[in-house]
């Protein structure tokens, strides 16, 4: 699909990824609802867009709570009269600890934000989005979503549990107008770290030593690109391309390679 003139919802909005998909999305000509639990954080992505006009909106929502997520899709449609896509960013990981270390409540949050905020999204948007002559749903895994990171395990399969869902609606939707894609982001330079209110000087996707890390900019283009060519599963990054081949080649080796390289930082 083309994104000019279409209506997009994305989560995560006021920052790091999900930031630079709403002002690609609106260089290009698309209407955007942008959503964040950061109000703050929303109006400088408002200020970032003023050359935009009247293209924007902003609404401020904790998609981990079903109730909040489902008032989104009525704001919407009372901004712009419809909604032809939605695009999942927001995400947060993990202390960088064991599973035996961590507590409920953070397993919990964990989920909460990861996989039920993309879940409740969804459930609330596909009603409307079955409306549309074409529409789009997109996700955003991880890399961590299909290999092992020890210290990120809860985070890990929060983003597996998203890469099953997206593929499972790409297989129910198939015969529908709307488009479903996942994408697997490899290191990006964000403050995903900071803004999941973690501890530690480690992010679950990032080994800058060796592999180039990613703007933001550059992973939205990533998005954007995978909405327009309605494209299923996309690696973004070189090293989730390379965690992804060596994978398919040998999920065991690939899983001891990153235990390896973590060994220091699991002290």
């Amino acid at each position: 699909m083309q994104v000019n003139e279409k209506v997009f919802v994305v989560t995560g909005g006021g920052n790091g990824i999900g930031r630079a998909v709403v002002l690609n999305l609106l260089a290009k000509g698309a209407k955007v609802v942008a959503v964040d639990i950061n109000s703050d954080a929303l109006k400088d992505t408002q200020h970032l867009a003023v050359t935009f006009g009247n293209q924007l909106r902003v609404y401020t929502a904790n998609i981990s709570v079903r109730e909040e997520v489902e008032r989104i899709p009525q704001f919407t449609l009372d901004e712009f009269g419809y909604v032809d896509g939605i695009v999942n960013v927001a995400g947060i990981i993990q202390p960088f600890v064991t599973v035996n270390d961590m507590e409920y409540d953070r397993i919990e949050r964990v989920f909460n934000v990861n996989f039920y905020g993309t879940l409740y999204m969804c459930k609330a948007f596909i009603p409307h989005l079955l409306q549309r002559t074409d529409a789009h749903i997109l996700n955003v895994s991880s890399m961590g979503g299909f290999v092992p990171v020890p210290g990120q395990t809860i985070y890990g399969a929060s983003k597996a549990a998203v890469k099953l869902l997206t593929e499972g609606l790409k297989s129910e939707l198939m015969d529908t107008n709307i488009g479903v894609s996942v994408v697997f982001p490899g290191g990006v330079a964000t403050e995903i770290t900071k803004n999941s209110g973690v501890e530690t000087s480690f992010s679950a996707d990032v080994d800058t030593s060796r592999i180039k890390v990613l703007t933001p900019q550059e992973a939205a283009d990533i998005i954007v690109n995978a909405i327009e060519n309605n494209l299923y599963h996309v690696y973004a990054g070189s090293d989730s391309k390379m965690l992804n081949f060596m994978n398919r080649l040998s999920p065991r080796r690939a899983a001891r390679m990153i235990a390896e390289q973590l060994k220091s930082l699991m002290g």
